[in-house]
């Protein structure tokens, strides 16, 4: 996610960070780690340093080294959304709902219309018991971003949870068309083809009705 305009640091504390960034949009996460890590020997106090490790921690699916890194930039700067958005994201992948509600409605204040911490934010409200909230969030996710094959996965899910058969076939079909190699895409849109196939066989199967009782009184 990219960094608050508003923070301003030294030419040669950003030109590093550019560096770090170029490092991890490169796919090249732990030698981008390994520069932040250096920045930080110079300047301990680099809150972007640690949103960015943590960042490139959460791309290599270390949640526990993610959730340290953010920790330490919310201590420096509580009002980092990078790193209040990272840990509702680890709390969403640990399934611990209501935390990362917490985490990423606090990223949302501090960062709102980011497509990317709304479409988390509406994920974890659906799943935190708050289904309608979550699926407005998560719509005002795509109105922004409409072509972005996360949100409308996770939309699409939504749906399905909701019988909304229709809706979700619609929203996965789109969202292989933008990732066709995405096999998590890929499945859902088969179980959403197939729970509505058995729905509607279910509903135009004629019921049988129960013979009638015949009063012999």
């Amino acid at each position: 996610m990219s960094k608050d305009p508003s923070k301003q640091y030294p030419d040669h504390v950003l030109e590093a960070l550019e560096n770090i960034e170029s490092l991890k949009l490169n796919g090249q996460h732990q030698e981008s780690i390994d520069a932040a890590t250096k920045l930080l020997v110079s300047d301990p106090d680099c809150v972007a340093a640690l949103e960015e490790i943590a960042d490139n921690y959460v791309s290599l699916n270390d949640f526990e080294k993610a959730e340290k890194a953010a920790k330490r930039a919310l201590k420096l700067d509580k009002d980092s959304y990078t790193a209040n958005y990272i840990l509702g994201f680890v709390h969403s992948a640990h399934q611990k709902w209501a935390e990362a509600v917490e985490y990423l409605s606090h990223a949302n204040e501090l960062y709102s219309n980011n497509p990317e911490i709304l479409r988390c934010l509406g994920w974890a409200l659906f799943n935190n018991q708050k289904r309608t909230q979550g699926i407005v969030v998560l719509e005002r996710a795509l109105n922004i971003e409409p072509e972005n094959s996360l949100t409308l996965c996770d939309l699409g899910i939504c749906y399905l949870q909701t019988k909304n058969f229709e809706k979700s076939i619609e929203l996965l079909k789109k969202a292989i068309e933008i990732d066709p190699n995405n096999k998590r895409i890929q499945e859902c849109y088969r179980a959403a083809q197939g729970f509505s196939d058995r729905y509607k066989e279910i509903n135009e199967t004629p019921q049988r009705r129960s013979p009638e009782r015949r009063s012999f009184i």
